[in-house]
């Protein structure tokens, strides 16, 4: 775990300046979403499979009041919305956890969403191959000519 002492105290060593606020607020994201994902497991509620909920991204907002945290699940469209409308129910638990384990002023809101990225990469490889390209038999091409 990232020690608070690093998000509270790091001073760059050559002119003895706080840390930018931006790469704060990256390395607290970062915090919470390795927290948030130790916490799912935790969770014991048995109508989410734990095995298939990934947390992909957390944005923080810049007053760090609200994270925005994006849920990738497997399995089908019925089951991604349910598991996000569980999350969000618990989310009382998940800010408890947060508070408890990383040290802020305030404890950030948490607002869980589904994260379409995944199958949005998904269905445009399916285009691409219904259009006849192969990525991968490119890159083996590639390499092939590379290699003489």
């Amino acid at each position: 775990m990232l020690c608070y002492y690093l998000l509270y105290f790091f001073v760059d060593g050559e002119r003895g300046d706080f840390m930018n606020p931006e790469y704060r607020r990256s390395m607290i994201e970062s915090e919470l979403q390795k927290l948030l994902s130790e916490a799912v497991t935790m969770l014991r509620d048995p109508r989410i499979k734990k095995e298939f909920v990934t947390i992909s991204k957390v944005f923080l907002s810049k007053d760090k009041r609200y994270a925005d945290v994006y849920v990738s699940f497997l399995g089908s469209d019925e089951e991604r919305k349910e598991t996000v409308e569980l999350l969000n129910r618990a989310k009382g638990f998940f800010r408890t956890y947060v508070a408890k384990n990383l040290r802020l002023f305030t404890a950030p809101e948490i607002r869980f969403y589904e994260d379409k990225g995944i199958e949005s990469s998904i269905r445009v490889n399916q285009l691409l191959n219904q259009m006849g390209y192969d990525a991968l038999k490119d890159l083996e091409e590639e390499e092939d000519k590379e290699e003489e």
